[in-house]
């Protein structure tokens, strides 16, 4: 339920004259000690506002203060590398591709808001990563997202699936954003917690980095973009920074903001038209903890003080109190530091842009940031209390009891087919299960070719853009996780999910050099959830550390689960690459008939945590498949290599659900069948269905084996071929054990999620 600040009084002075009224910093998340402390901070009682201001910047959500401690190995670790131009504690993470040109991205998650209402819970979690690529100075260019829902036969799926695939297509082609990838899950830990983590990726010119910090004493603070409503507050306080409880959530609904996507693009619009013209000093998004979190965030970074007349902001709804105001999550604003010398023409350009743009303040060098609302104060406190100097806490951690009786319930025990027919009849089984089965009905409401710069999307490993024209120079972005196999071993599962988002770009082409990762665990108050996230953050410091990649920034949410029962411990991972030449990029298919056929890497019998185990028996133990991120590195550089020579007509990673898969996918998006022939010796079943990490479905062009070959075995690696396309083959044909026509693939595999939850 949103809290509700019935506080009588509202101003320093008259605040301190009641110092026996009690205040409601318990019902607004606040522990008494932080209450406490806050009071000590002060020298005296807060206000209402500054109560609601420091409840809200000290939140799980705003203060990572049980995550901190943790996070702090991802700087430690991180290796150095010149492409980094903005990390860790950015609005975004920046990278440089060239002399010239920059890119920004990052992924954040918006979960709690889009089961309370998921539409808009999803719509306002694109629309504010957008931002954070703004704020940064880059032009958006596309956006990714990765979704997680529950058993989706359930009524509740058929709720918020919907609405999130609406509310993410459509924030994201109204604003005229390509959607490039991303991922659609489905298990029954999500139920009543789905997750939305919304990735979006911009680029600019290097010189046109910029900075939240309110420097220059005397520039101006110019809120600029969409009135400020009621939509939103006490969100990040209360919505997402607690659990669900298990009897429903409909008080919580006024805690969901309202995007506005056309607004959204004047603002994108705008700002670049400021940045480009050297009008703006500093800049901010206003997205969760609204003014609050602006405020105080570019106030703490810049000289340290400002000074706010609160009744000068453009309201859209009548009898706010100063305290609304400032905890407002209203969508599409901006907050600007200007000299004022250029004041007047930054608001005729707003005006031009049909945006609201208005002077509330002033930079000071007071080191305080003051807030009074018609001539009384209602804030008056060193904003970096609010931004830096909240609460860290040291968790109490503990590995769940559970874990060692998992470890030995291994999948690789459970009966398994072991007739042709039987064996034929799992990929069909596996084609049809809700995670493997055509996510048409999902993309297709997403426009991915707007700007006409995508040159790879979905259902491809990485989604590619081209940066510039002329040179052809690219990105690839792929968004990964593994829930299962983060249950099983956070620190694995979490380096199983880097591997793959980092062999996903790997496998278009290009050469990963950087990774943003959203880390979704359930109560930190519970000692089994603070491992495993331990072991999920250093799992991927230790891995991007190896990988030689920094982490440039991400997010972590907390709370999601429904009374006692988390989810899987959820670390998603974004991985970005630069391609030299997207013209060289290499697609998802089988190529051109009479190609060949390989796997790069080696099959072994590793079960557990895989789709078959839980498709075939809703099984979940044993360990995850090894991970060998020296193996990745190798093989990412040999995939580059043959891209760039034209060596491969077609690839795609092994993952979820094996070759079996991955064969079924390449016949899916071609118009050519496979004559496979398994090596000799081999376990059917476990080579069609095995998920041993570190391998690559490759398509050679003819006359280029020799020279594959060649370079895997220079480098180590393993290629083992397996066959040919064929146009006169229809679907799936694996000698000495049976066919699949494409019809009967076509069929299971196109089952249909829409009609699955009544779309």
């Amino acid at each position: 339920m949103t809290a509700q600040l019935n506080v009588v009084v509202d101003t320093v002075g008259v605040a301190e004259a009641t110092p026996d009224e009690k205040q409601p910093w318990a019902e607004l998340g606040l522990k008494e000690d932080e209450y406490d402390r806050i009071r000590e901070l002060l020298g005296r009682r807060p206000t209402q506002s500054e109560l609601a201001m420091y409840s809200i910047m000290w939140s799980e959500h705003c203060s990572y203060k049980s995550s901190r401690v943790h996070l702090r190995q991802f700087s430690q670790k991180n290796p150095k590398t010149p492409r980094l131009l903005a990390g860790i504690g950015e609005n975004a993470g920046v990278i440089a591709i060239d002399e010239n040109i920059a890119v920004t991205f990052k992924v954040e998650s918006h979960n709690h808001p889009s089961y309370v209402e998921p539409k808009q819970g999803a719509a306002t979690g694109v629309g504010g990563i957008i931002r954070d690529i703004i704020a940064m100075g880059a032009r958006p260019i596309a956006v990714m997202d990765s979704l997680r829902f529950g058993d989706i036969d359930h009524p509740d799926t058929a709720r918020v699936l919907p609405g999130v695939v609406d509310g993410v297509g459509h924030y994201g082609n109204c604003v005229g954003l390509p959607n490039i990838g991303g991922e659609t899950v489905f298990d029954p830990c999500y139920q009543g917690n789905p997750l939305v983590n919304a990735l979006s990726v911009g680029v600019m010119p290097r010189s046109r980095l910029q900075s939240m910090e309110a420097s220059g004493v005397g520039n101006v603070v110019i809120l600029l973009g969409a009135k400020t409503g009621r939509d939103g507050i006490g969100g990040v306080s209360v919505l997402a920074s607690a659990t669900f409880s298990e009897d429903g959530d409909e008080d919580s609904r006024p805690s969901v903001q309202v995007g506005d996507p056309f607004e959204e693009k004047l603002l994108i619009e705008c700002c670049l038209e400021l940045f480009d013209s050297g009008l703006v000093v500093g800049v901010q998004d206003l997205g969760g903890a609204g003014l609050t979190c602006a405020l105080s965030e570019t106030a703490a970074a810049g000289d340290g003080g400002m000074h706010v007349d609160l009744e000068l902001v453009p309201l859209r709804a009548a009898g706010m109190e100063p305290h609304d105001i400032l905890a407002s999550e209203s969508q599409e604003r901006m907050l600007l530091i200007v000299d004022p010398a250029n004041v007047e023409n930054v608001l005729a350009r707003a005006h031009r842009w049909g945006l609201l743009a208005t002077a509330i303040g002033t930079v000071t060098d007071t080191g305080r940031l003051v807030v009074d609302y018609h001539g009384q104060s209602v804030v008056d406190v060193p904003p970096a209390s609010l931004a830096d100097e909240g609460p860290v806490y040291e968790r109490p951690i503990a590995e769940p009891n559970d874990l060692a009786l998992i470890a030995v319930d291994r999948a690789e025990t459970l009966s398994r087919p072991s007739t042709d027919a039987e064996i034929r009849q799992t990929v069909l089984d596996m084609a049809a299960s809700p995670n493997l089965c055509d996510k048409t009905w999902v993309t297709e409401q997403y426009d991915s070719s707007v700007f006409g710069n995508t040159v790879l999307g979905a259902p491809h490993d990485a989604g590619v853009v081209r940066l510039d024209e002329r040179t052809g120079v690219g990105i690839a972005i792929s968004l990964d996780g593994n829930g299962r196999f983060a249950r099983l071993d956070p620190y694995t599962g979490a380096q199983l999910s880097l591997a793959e988002a980092y062999r996903n770009v790997a496998t278009t082409g290009a050469t990963p050099i950087a990774v943003t990762d959203c880390l979704n665990f359930g109560s930190p108050e519970d000692p089994n959830v603070m491992w495993q996230f331990e072991r999920a953050v250093t799992g991927i410091a230790d891995g991007c550390q190896q990988l030689g990649i920094p982490v440039t920034g991400g997010n972590v949410s907390f709370y999601n689960q429904t009374g006692r029962e988390a989810i899987h411990p959820t670390p998603v991972i974004g991985v970005l690459g630069v391609i030299e030449d997207v013209n060289r990029r290499v697609p998802l298919g089988l190529g051109s008939t009479g190609d060949t056929i390989a796997l790069i890497g080696e099959t072994r019998e590793e079960l557990s945590g895989s789709e078959w185990a839980w498709v075939t028996h809703r099984h979940l133990g044993g360990v995850p498949p090894k991970v060998d991120l020296g193996h990745e590195m190798k093989l990412a550089e040999l995939l580059g290599r043959l891209a760039e020579h034209e060596q491969l007509a077609a690839a795609h990673d092994l993952s979820e659900g094996g070759l079996a898969q991955a064969l079924v996918e390449g016949i899916m998006h071609s118009g050519l069948g496979a004559q496979i022939l398994l090596p000799e010796g081999a376990d059917p079943f476990t080579y069609l269905f095995s998920e041993s990490t570190g391998r690559v479905l490759v398509v050679i062009p003819r006359g280029q084996e020799l020279a594959v070959r060649g370079a895997c075995e220079q480098r180590g690696l393993p290629i083992t071929p397996l066959g040919v396309t064929d146009a006169s083959t229809d679907g799936l044909h694996l000698r000495d054990h049976f066919d699949i026509p494409r019809v009967e693939l076509e069929a299971a595999w196109k089952g249909g999620i829409g009609a699955a939850v009544g779309a």
